[in-house]
């Protein structure tokens, strides 16, 4: 099963694939599940899928031993001729990007380490923060301090920031957001309460993110498939 751990050293890539339809989904999840379930690249660590709930579209969490073995893996023709036209038949958008987990906060009852499988009945949000390069190591810091309060609210089981160092089909700086939650309800419920019923700190760290953030889009996911390497 793999783990978010901010200490591994790995290379995490979120890649973020939009469609317009269901059926598309569902092929996307086909084409997807075939090449994890065939991986055998050179430092590639684990792939773990994940279907659009709110939006259609599929999302791939992929850990690499480094970049090295990325940008190998994305010039082969494989990557080039096939992987990335079959896609691109499929999707209304592709959005591959290269991160550095910052820090990954779990609630008490989670555990040591955060588990990512399809085994778990988590609602998964993918959030991507745009900002300025500036400012970007100042909302990881942020989302850092939200610790002190978010373990408190219903539902939460873990967050992990990653912080955006390459893109391909999105431009700019980002942030990433990677949480989990009990139900897509108490997700839902989170991100709507009023800010007259958050918490001070809550209030302050929202205001704050505003200021810095100049865009963001989410989506909530279920895991569905994952394969990791041999040891």
């Amino acid at each position: 099963m793999p783990v978010i751990n901010p200490d591994n050293g790995y290379l995490t890539v979120v890649n973020l694939f939009g469609t317009d339809t269901e059926e598309k989904q569902e092929r996307l999840i086909g084409a997807m599940r075939e090449i994890v379930d065939t991986a055998a690249f050179p430092g590639w660590i684990s792939s773990t899928v994940h279907a659009g709930i709110e939006k259609p579209g599929t999302a791939n969490f992929i850990q690499w031993r480094s970049g090295v073995d990325l940008q190998a893996r994305y010039a082969g023709d494989e990557f080039k001729h096939r992987t990335l036209p079959l896609f691109g038949e499929m999707t209304t958008s592709i959005r591959l990007l290269q991160t550095e987990v910052a820090f990954s906060l779990r609630h008490p009852e989670q555990g040591e380490v955060t588990e990512i499988s399809p085994d778990r009945d988590d609602y998964t949000v993918i959030e991507i923060m745009r900002v300025a390069p500036e400012h970007r190591d100042e909302v990881v810091a942020l989302l850092a301090e939200a610790q002190d309060w978010l373990v408190e609210t219903p539902g939460f089981r873990s967050q992990t920031a990653l912080q955006g160092d390459r893109a391909q089909g999105m431009d700019g700086s980002f942030v990433l957001s990677y949480s989990q939650w009990a139900s897509r309800a108490a997700y839902l419920t989170f991100r709507g309460t009023d800010p007259e019923h958050q918490s001070p700190r809550r209030r302050d760290s929202h205001a704050t993110l505003a200021k810095l953030v100049t865009a963001s889009d989410w989506n909530g996911y279920r895991v569905i498939h994952t394969r990791s390497a041999a040891a």
